[in-house]
Parts: C-alpha cells; structure tokens; sequence
C-alpha cells in the first residue's frame, strides 16, 4: 500500500505542472508590456520635502501583479520576477536594475539565515529519511493513532506547541506528520494549512514569543506607555482581542474534529486525497524536492532505533531552541538545527553508514529544499521592491482619514491585512500600522488604556498574520508549503477560504466592540 502511494506521490512530483491556459499566460505577459510602456510614458513622478520619489497608486501595481500572476499562471517563480521587473521600470531602472535589486533583497543577513534553517532542515529529513526513523515513527504512531481525525489533531497539537517560532512551527510539523498524513490520506493541502495556522497565529498570541517581544517593543514610547513592563502589559491585554489569531486555530481543530465541515478546494483536495489516495493533485509541484523525497532507508539500518534516530534530535532541536530563548530572549532556531543535524550524522557513522553515504545524503537534502529557497528569494525580491515603491505608506496615505473611534479596530484589521497581504511580511506590517493605529487609539481613549487600545493592537497584530495567510509572498507561507511538501498555489488556494471565514468573524467580533 505504502508503495503505491509514494508512487502515486512522485508521479504527482515529476509532472511538469498543471494545465494552464496558453492565453492567460500570453495575458500575464501582455499586462507586464502595458506596465512596461505605461512607465515610459507617464512623466515624472512628484518628490516631498526630503526628496523621496511619491510613486503614489503605481506602487501597488507590481504586489497586485504578482499575486494575480501567480494564480493565473501556476508560477508563482516566473509571476514574482515579472512583477519585481515591473517594479524597476515605474521606478525608472529597468533591466539595469535587477542586480542592485537581487543584492539589497539577497544580501543581507536576515536572508542568509533563513536559507541556512532551511538547508539545515532538508538535511536533518534527509536524515530522518536514511535512516528510515520518520516511517517507523509513522508506523508507532499509526497503532495508536487509527484514524484521520486523531492524525490531524496531533498536527494541530504539535503546531501550538512549538509557539516559539513561527519558522520552526511548520518546518518541523510538517516533515515529522507526512508520513502519517499520507498514510491516513490526508490531503498535502491540509497538512500544509495545519501547519500554517498553527504557527504564526499561536506566536503571536503568546507574549513572550518572538511575536510578542517584537510588538511589545513597538508599543514602547506609544501613548501613554513609557517602558517595556507597561507594554508588556497592555500587550497581554491585548490578546483577546486578536480574533483572527484565536478563531484561525479553533478552526483548524474544529475542522479536523468535524465539527466545521469541510467546504471550498480543501473539500476537493480533501475528497480527492480519499477516494483516489492521490496526497497531492496530478501535476502539483510540491516544494519539497525530489530528490528529498525519493530518499530510501540504508540497508545497513535493519530496524530504525526511534530513540536515537527521531526523538533525541527532535528533542534536541527543542531543548535548544526552547532553552536558548528563556536563557537569552531569542530562540537560537538555526543553531537548534545545526546541533541536530550533527548529531544524527554521527550516531549514523556508529550504524555504519559510511561517510560517502552521509554526505551524499546530506546533498540530496540540499537539492530538495532548493524549489523553496528559489520562491522564498523571489518572495524577497518583490518585498523588497514594494518597500522601495512606498507601497505600505501609500496604503496608509489614503486610509488614515477614515479611521473614527468605533471603526478604527476594523479598519485597523482591514488595512493591516492588506498590507500584509500586499508585502508578504506581517512584521513589517507592525512596524507600519502600530505607530499610527495606536496613538490614534490613545486619541480617542483620552489617553487612557481602554478596550479600544487593546482592541486595535490585537487587530493589527491579527490583521498582519490573515494578510500573511492569504498571500503567496508570505515566508511563512511559503515555509508551511516546504515542510509540508505541498504545491505551494493549491496551499495558498485551499487555506483562502479558511482563512477568510476566520477574518469575517473577526470583523464582526470587531464591529460589536465598536458598537458597544
């Protein structure tokens, strides 16, 4: 049975793509041509005071493009880059400027480190794989786990549970459940949007997360708080106000559960995953490559030993991520890994495995994370050339007027999510909104900490992670695609309607504040 289904699994991964419509790629291209020409013809661009370019509603052309492009064209690669080009030619570069825009996106070390967890992590599965521990561990699980409601709970346990870090949530949830999603034919879509919203929606919740040390340090100086103890406390009071974060993960037990039925693609990809036992759609191209998947156990391993092969560097992957993090306030994520991965790699030498086979496994994992750092990288690109544009201060610009007391915790929802959505980033979404939403909010409390301050922090702060959740540019997207080996577009695609269910609760939840 196994057998069949990785065959069907790899077949679904070697397939060149889903069919797409000739023409709406040659539209795709058409729309990049118009852009193109519209820059050369539109005149100069007014500078303000301080002599910054105000590209004005231009700045919102290539994120648009890119999301649209990415749906329409099923490459999510190719719709990036075009709408990153689209982006030096309103700003005046052109081609020429696509090496300045690859160094200031790529060269930095924010970038480096992201690609290193990720390399690290192809190479810890790829050893998980070698030595066969990740199917055994499956096969343990499966006697005590016989159904697909329990396998998707424990994915939806496992997923709050590493509330540290919204990086190491899915790409350790993901490769540690494939095997038994698989196995209970569970959709890749699935597991990818348990890991999803599971990750950042339980980070920012906590307050001594990552999530939460970064927003308390933003409230400093806001208002009436003066130091970080006071807004620390108006961050914890703050989060429950932050409905998308507390209705994304209710869902997602709630959906595994049965109580919310399936609805929408998941209910497709669902259905399709138990009636066909195709984990993945015919053509999918699930981030994960390969050469990653189609790593088979050494024969020198007869039986997997689960405490020396998975559970000591899982466990040591948490002792120091989680340890590092109350010892010092930041979670040592990539060293986590890289304490792991040497680990296992030597326990494998004592198997004798020989150091050949090792490296050559190591190498293969490099090769399957390569589809995920390629998307992240132009992920970054297009960021970075949204920043550039101003295209979060435009959104601003236009939006701030509106905002009045009873609305502002909804608009503040609203404008938060599409800015996220529009960038990819919900941290740098904060560093935009929570400057403006809060004093405002101080405004119209007289400057004292009511429920309309906790509720428009909570709202930004859940206004930035349902943007994150509906866009293909999001790195924690892209990460929950990876470590759930899921094609990255029907991840994106099936998580929507989820996720917008749990924004239209919120919004409403936001509404009744604002009334009352």
């Amino acid at each position: 049975m196994k057998e069949k289904l990785n065959e069907k699994i790899e077949k679904a991964a070697s397939a060149e793509g889903k069919k797409v419509n000739p023409k709406l790629n040659y539209l795709a291209l058409g729309v990049f041509l118009l852009v193109v020409i519209a820059s050369y013809i539109k005149g100069d661009f007014p500078v303000d005071a301080e002599g910054n370019t105000i590209y004005g509603a231009w700045s919102l052309i290539p994120p648009v493009m890119a999301v649209i492009f990415a749906f329409i064209t099923r490459e999510a690669l190719f719709a990036l880059l075009l709408a990153s080009i689209s982006a030096l030619f309103i700003m005046g570069e052109g081609l020429w400027g696509l090496p300045g825009l690859f160094q200031d996106a790529l060269g930095n070390g924010w970038f480096i480190w992201v690609v290193m967890i990720e390399v690290f992590i192809g190479v810890l599965v790829s050893f998980f794989l070698k030595t066969g521990s990740t199917g055994e561990f499956s096969k343990v699980a499966g006697k005590k786990i016989k159904t697909r409601v329990g396998v998707q709970l424990l994915a939806w346990v496992l997923g709050m549970f590493i509330f540290f870090s919204d990086y190491f949530s899915p790409l350790f949830v993901g490769p540690v459940m494939k095997d038994l999603t698989d196995k209970a034919k569970i959709s890749r879509e699935k597991l990818a949007y348990i890991c999803d919203s599971t990750s950042a929606p339980m980070s920012v919740l906590v307050p001594f997360s990552s999530w939460g040390v970064y927003i308390t340090g933003l409230l400093v100086g806001l208002g009436t708080i003066e130091n970080l103890n006071q807004a620390s406390s108006v961050f914890f009071g703050s989060v429950i106000f932050n409905f998308y974060a507390i209705f994304a993960i209710a869902m997602v037990g709630l959906i595994a559960k049965g109580i919310i039925p399936e609805f929408g693609p998941m209910k497709r990809a669902e259905e399709r995953a138990m009636n066909e036992g195709k984990v993945l759609a015919d053509g999918a191209q699930p981030l994960m490559g390969v050469e990653l998947s189609s790593i088979e156990k050494a024969d020198e391993i007869e039986k997997p030993n689960l405490i020396l092969n998975f559970f000591t560097p899982v466990v040591i992957v948490i002792v120091v991520a989680v340890g590092s993090y109350v010892l010092t306030g930041s979670a040592m994520t990539l060293e986590a890994f890289m304490f792991a991965v040497f680990y296992l790699g030597v326990v494998m030498i004592f198997q004798k495995l020989s150091i050949k086979d090792i490296f050559d496994t190591a190498v293969q994992g490099i090769k399957g994370v390569t589809p995920a750092i390629a998307i992240l990288a132009m992920a970054y690109l297009i960021n970075t050339a949204s920043s550039n544009l101003g295209t979060a201060g435009y959104v601003i610009a236009i939006t701030e007027n509106w905002l009045t007391p009873s609305l502002l915790p909804l608009l503040a929802f609203l404008l938060s999510g599409f800015i996220a959505f529009s960038t990819g980033t919900s941290w740098g979404t904060y560093a935009i909104m929570i400057p403006i939403a809060v004093p405002l909010a101080f405004a119209f409390s007289g400057g004292a900490v009511t429920t309309v301050v906790y509720a428009s922090i909570g709202a930004v702060a859940g206004g930035g992670v349902f943007g994150d959740h509906c866009s293909p540019l999001s790195d924690t997207t892209i990460l929950s695609s990876f470590g759930a080996a899921s094609d990255h577009i029907d991840h994106v695609k099936t998580q929507l309607p989820y996720a917008s269910v749990a924004a239209g609760l919120g919004l409403i939840a936001y509404l009744i504040i604002g009334i009352i």
